[in-house]
């Protein structure tokens, strides 16, 4: 398969440096590009690519206001490349979070030797981003803008309610910005303590967790070690870092640790499933969501075989249908849900004996 690449940059010597790159690799090919979203609209229409190459800061039309339209009304996989996507940056947050499948920064000086020398890594990603289905969004909420006007509700606090709570674990990965946030954000203050790893770079998780923080009713944080897994909390493992859980005195906390990578992530969606079987057993509930490979399927696979209740997010709610697949395959799976209806699963797996 040849991927079709529409770049959008307002830099001629970029396009004409991205143009050189791609011109050198047998399974891309350059089919139009523009030096801003108002004039790509038109040739995008006419050249369907497969994937966007993206900028963010250009004139009459920034990149992400240009993602937000394309991703409302015909999503199309999109790279962002640009000085403002550094790692950990509020934008490279907001473009992921608008739909972006992935982001790449570029430097304001050096910038030819730059894209040679990530030329390898700038091909995997589009290659990548070909493969993903994005959804229509009708709008991404601003986190700020979308804070609850109305008090927080009250997070049960008491030993009781400690000693219910029934551990939720999720794994996702590319479109799990986007899947999380409609699961989180569907879900009331008091649910059950979630504990989350979704791959992320490491200083994107902290911000992420923030972000999520203003827009649910659940409070949303970056996990520190030793943190209490409480009901009406969702826990994010921080990237670069592996997140497990342990069970002291009938109640839940989560072990960030560090290591080498497992199926190539870190955090690694195996690694928390993995301790949700051996300290919770059939208590626990398992969640794998959109992601590209295999991470997680076979940390579900032994969660399931311990008696705990597993789901996979559908293939046509996904954006990568991979790790959902991959554990289906291995016969991991109690049910596969659409995004829409895993918060409600999650409420009514609380509310079982």
């Amino acid at each position: 398969m040849v991927v079709k690449v529409f770049v959008v940059d307002d830099s001629a010597i970029v396009r004409q440096a991205l143009a050189h790159i791609l011109a050198g690799n047998a399974e891309i090919e350059l089919v139009g590009s523009a030096p801003n979203p108002l004039l790509a609209m038109e040739a995008i229409r006419k050249s369907a690519p497969d994937v966007l190459l993206l900028d963010i800061e250009m004139p009459g039309m920034d990149g992400l206001t240009f993602l937000r339209q394309i991703m409302a009304t015909n999503p199309i996989p999109t790279v962002i490349c640009s000085t403002l996507s550094t790692e950990g940056s509020k934008v490279a947050l907001e473009a992921l979070s608008a739909g972006a499948i992935s982001v790449m920064a570029k430097p304001k000086l050096g910038l030819k030797a730059y894209l040679e020398d990530s030329r390898r890594e700038m091909i995997l990603a589009l290659k990548t981003a070909a493969k993903a289905r994005p959804r229509v969004r009708t709008s991404v909420p601003d986190a700020a803008a979308a804070r609850p006007t109305t008090a927080r509700a009250p997070v049960l606090s008491s030993i009781h309610a400690f000693a219910m709570n029934k551990p939720v674990v999720i794994g996702s990965s590319t479109g799990g910005t986007q899947a999380l946030e409609l699961v989180l954000t569907s879900l009331p203050g008091d649910a059950p303590g979630i504990a989350i790893t979704q791959h992320m770079p490491e200083k994107f998780t902290a911000m992420y967790a923030q972000r999520l923080n203003g827009l649910c009713a659940m409070q949303v944080r970056e996990a520190k070690d030793g943190d209490r897994l409480e009901r009406g909390l969702a826990l994010i493992a921080r990237g670069g870092l592996h997140m497990q859980l342990r069970k002291v005195a009938g109640q839940y906390y989560v072990h960030v640790v560090d290591g080498p990578p497992v199926n190539r992530h870190k955090p690694s969606v195996d690694v928390l499933f993995k301790s949700a079987a051996d300290v919770a057993g059939r208590d626990a509930l398992g969640i794998i969501m959109t992601g590209m490979g295999d991470d997680g399927a076979r940390g579900m696979k032994v969660m399931h075989d311990v008696g705990a209740r597993t789901i996979a997010q559908n293939e046509e709610t996904c954006v990568v249908f991979g790790m959902p697949k991959e554990a289906i395959k291995l016969q991991a799976v109690d049910d596969i849900l659409p995004l829409e209806q895993i918060a409600r699963a999650i409420l009514q797996f609380d509310s079982r004996a």
